[in-house]
């Protein structure tokens, strides 16, 4: 655990980012610099952490390697929401053991969730010794002095925290996009839902006081970031540790009064904190994205809560019925598991009947992964396999036909588009966001890259639009 402040802690890792610096100065200034690749598994919280170690290694004097055989440090941040991510995990440590062997000057970080795990720790320092650095998710901001250690020490370097209170931001980050950024709000989940390990491996619900968050929202602006996601386990509940009483609807507020931001998301919500001040918020606010993920799960009720879930399948269409409300078109989507334990078909059937009602504009549907270490794990009636195969079959099919439909609802509509990338397949098309979270393909030039151009839609195509800009 850490006995230095947040400020100390601070002003400690920009020493060792600059310790760093010297140590590979030969290298730097004969234009050799070493290299890093990171490869990130799981969600926006792990792909937010990936940019503040991105940004450490960079000012560090570290340049980017697209692939692991170019690089000199490989680092995966590892996500375990499913046991199978930490098996795939340990296959692509096996081949990294190779490229090694080849290699013996290159090293391997391993940090995240996974990490987290005391077994899964004791499994990386009894068979895979040729991992030089092995970190979790409360101290990734730690990396510059636990690389330094391994180049000074030459020893395998194991630091893992079981929990800490203290929140390290204002750290160096590289962003994949200039134009958007993440912003952490607060950091663990103190909601223990029967199946997620996520309380167990990101620690308890705190959330960083709100004079730093609006900070750091100010600088973004000053950088020309238009869009901020602001992320968190459970960010309806935003504030609950803080002594300041500050709401996340109130807290909303304080970004969208930031100039030059344009776009605020947040990501995710928990269904059972979603309070009318925060849907208000969403109806008066248009700096306010027209979009809420509000993870259903399942659709029976007693399912509901064999999960802890902690509401009920009414109390759910009641908040969706207030969303559209609130914010007419918005788009609301989802995440569903199937074949949760003792799951049968009628609780099945309540799945799909929500889907019917709710139809959601998109829906992340998973099979039920048996985690060891959750109360899930230990239940009667797992699911045989090949009915849960069936059970998801039918559901994505039901997904794609009633999100197909509600997609129609923008089509020959002129909407904002805040244009995001080339297009990955079509020569001449770019790839952009509208307010509603939903992509769009449309012709264009890489100048309007970052910026919020009006874009009919011509075309529903499933889970994406076609679009022409005005005058094309």
């Amino acid at each position: 655990m850490a006995e230095r402040t947040s400020a100390e802690e601070r002003l400690i890792q920009l020493e060792y980012i600059e310790k760093l610096r010297s140590f590979y100065e030969s290298r730097i200034t004969a234009g050799n610099a070493p290299s890093y690749h990171i490869e990130t598994l799981g969600c926006q919280m792990n792909v937010k952490d990936s940019e503040k170690l991105a940004g450490i290694l960079r000012d560090a004097g570290f340049v980017f390697a697209a692939s692991e055989e170019d690089a000199d440090l490989v680092l995966y941040n590892t996500c375990t929401v499913r046991e199978n991510a930490n098996q795939r995990m340990y296959g692509r440590l096996g081949r990294l053991q190779y490229l090694k062997k080849q290699r013996p000057e290159m090293l391997i970080a391993v940090c995240g969730c996974m990490m987290q795990e005391p077994d899964e720790v004791a499994c990386i320092r009894e068979k895979y010794g040729f991992v030089d650095i092995v970190f979790g998710t409360h101290n990734v901001f730690r990396l510059a002095e636990l690389l330094y250690r391994r180049l000074t020490e030459e020893k395998q370097v194991i630091e893992v925290w079981e929990g800490t209170e203290e929140i390290v931001e204002d750290l160096p980050a590289v962003r994949k996009y200039p134009f958007k950024a993440g912003v952490n709000i607060m950091f663990g989940c103190n909601n223990f839902c029967s199946y997620c390990i996520v309380p167990y491996v990101r620690g308890r619900e705190r959330s960083r006081e709100s004079r730093e968050i609006l900070h750091e929202v100010e600088k973004l602006a000053g950088e020309g970031v238009k869009e901020i996601m602001l992320l968190g386990q459970n960010v309806n509940s935003y504030g609950h540790t803080l002594e300041e009483g500050i709401s996340f609807a109130e807290l909303l507020r304080m970004c969208a009064s930031v100039p030059g931001i344009e776009r605020i998301r947040f990501m995710t919500s928990h269904p059972k904190d979603l309070s009318d001040e925060l849907i208000a918020v969403m109806g008066e606010d248009r700096k306010i994205c027209d979009h809420f993920h509000l993870p259903l799960q399942s659709g029976s009720d007693r399912i509901l809560k064999a999960m802890n879930r902690r509401y009920t399948r009414e109390q759910y269409l009641t908040l969706v019925e207030k969303l559209r409300k609130a914010v007419p078109g918005i788009s609301v989507t989802t995440d569903i598991i199937v074949g949760f334990p003792g799951e049968t078909e009628e609780d099945f059937q309540d799945t799909m009947d929500m889907v019917r009602r709710v139809r959601y504009d998109s829906v992340f549907t998973f099979i039920y992964s048996k985690r060891t270490g959750t109360p899930a794990a230990r239940l009667p009636d797992q699911v045989p396999e090949d009915v849960v195969k069936d059970r998801f079959d039918r559901l994505l099919r039901l997904v794609q036909e009633t999100a197909a439909e509600a997609l129609d609802r923008n089509v020959g509509k002129l909407l904002p588009v805040l244009a995001e990338e080339k297009n990955r397949r079509e020569e001449g098309m770019l790839t952009g966001r509208l307010t509603n979270n939903l992509t769009v393909n449309f012709c264009g030039g890489e100048e309007l890259i970052g910026q919020i151009i009006p874009v009919r839609i011509t075309e529903n195509c499933g889970f994406y639009y076609l679009g022409e800009t005005e005058g094309r």
